[in-house]
């Protein structure tokens, strides 16, 4: 079959450049086509890149790349009505090893489609896929209107409502309970009051991980993460929890805001960018419903995120993906076999590399973030406790261990509670 191009790719961000940039270092025409105007105009900014995964296609990725800050600091707090309990980790090596950086989306994928570009990819933009071509029920191009472009393969990296893979019928539409709706600010700060105010240093970050108050009862959590001169900041719920409330994603979004301890990190701020994305929020896996005859399915479109509570995952996954599904492609492309049995190896590729190891370990964390006294009552539990713990007035102290029993009581949640999230804990995280 005359073909325009080797490749197609589909999408244009981390993992449709990176495919398309990998497969073009091995000597391949590769095209990348992308709706926006460039590639990462229509994505939400804001994000942790856990980037070692990138020095394969990109060495010094963190050095080369517009990212905004190296994360050195992580915060997880637990949110009441009145304040917060929280757990800090601050390390310089995390951010001598640059272990993980905040970027900006939109400057971060036009980055990554122009280093494609230069390695000698067809950078498309502007260009909304009409339909995919099959040919004697093998992929073979898209068209777009009248205009068709063939390949000999299509990756499929466009985001998390594939419309190519749901065409094909090699996803169907995600269960509520998997779904989550992110609504998120950036807000400008200016740089010395970001170093300032998070008491960072020259290129050092700090990443926030909040739930309970932060949700108001519905499953998901809070962020915020320092940018060069800006925070990244809002919420993620659940889609089957939040449609369980009469509760508007918008209105706990700005109520999180207002909360007495995040409003002291944005005080003072400008909101230059809002607004709502859906994303997968459990039901990762690596499996042969990735792979087609002439077609194979990346990134988001694959339903490669984790949220394990103290971070959320999905670029380094959508990275990880590109690199397996680039080095598949390349042996199909050889081996002249671009049959679902000729492109298979990119399931194993996957699986084999650390990011399946760690979509398989841990998928099955997302039960435990289902749990509604993680959101509604050990917070309380937890503040309590410590308002208890530090408040001393005129009369005599009580022992610690009175304090939190106490409070145990109060909130109605049992010792058995607490085993069990504390062993699902265990066993998934």
């Amino acid at each position: 079959m005359e073909v325009d191009f080797d490749v197609i790719v589909v999408g244009g961000g981390v993992a449709g450049s990176v495919c398309a940039l990998k497969l073009a270092q091995m000597g391949h025409e590769v095209a990348l086509v992308d709706r926006g105007e460039t590639p990462g105009a229509k994505n939400l900014s804001g994000g942790v890149f856990y980037s070692a995964v990138m020095d394969e296609v990109i060495p010094d990725f963190t050095q080369r790349a517009p990212v905004e800050r190296l994360i050195g600091r992580n915060e997880l707090l637990f949110l009441t009505k009145t304040g917060h309990v929280g757990l800090t980790t601050s390390d310089t090596r995390l951010v001598a090893d640059a272990n993980a950086c905040s970027v900006l989306r939109a400057k971060l994928d036009r980055w990554l489609a122009e280093q494609a570009e230069e390695a000698g990819v067809a950078v498309v933009a502007g260009m909304l896929v009409d339909r995919i071509l099959t040919e004697d029920g093998r992929v073979c191009g898209l068209a777009v209107g009248d205009d068709e472009l063939r390949s000999h393969v299509v990756v499929a990296a466009d985001g998390v409502n594939s419309f190519i893979a749901r065409s094909l019928n090699m996803r169907s539409r995600q269960p509520n309970h998997s779904l989550a709706v992110g609504v998120k600010s950036v807000i400008e700060l200016g740089e010395d009051t970001i170093r300032e105010r998070f008491q960072l240093t020259e290129d050092s970050g700090a990443a926030y991980a909040m739930v309970g108050e932060a949700t108001q009862g519905v499953a998901g959590g809070g962020f915020c993460y320092t940018n060069r001169s800006s925070v990244s900041i809002g919420v993620v719920l659940q889609l089957a929890s939040l449609l369980e409330t009469s509760k508007s994603s918008i209105e706990i979004h700005d109520a999180f805001l207002a909360h007495p301890s995040v409003a002291p990190l944005i005080d003072g701020g400008e909101r230059v960018e809002y607004g709502c994305h859906m994303t997968i929020e459990s039901g990762a896996s690596v499996d042969a419903s990735l792979v087609g005859d002439g077609i194979v399915v990346v990134g988001d479109a694959a339903g490669l995120t984790l949220n394990v509570g103290y971070a959320i995952r999905g670029m380094d996954l959508a990275a990880a993906s590109a690199l397996a599904a680039a080095g598949a492609i390349h042996d199909a492309l050889d081996a002249g076999d671009v049959t679902r049995t000729g492109l298979s190896s990119y399931v194993t590729r996957l699986a084999a590399s650390p990011a399946g190891a760690d979509i398989a370990r841990f998928a099955p964390a997302a039960t435990l973030f289902s749990e509604r006294s993680l959101y509604e009552d050990l917070p309380d539990v937890l503040g309590e406790a410590a308002y208890r713990l530090y408040r001393h007035d005129k009369a005599p102290h009580e022992p610690a261990r009175a304090i939190v029993a106490d409070a145990l009581r109060r909130s109605g949640v049992s010792i058995v509670d607490l085993a069990r999230m504390g062993w699902k804990g265990v066993s998934h995280l």
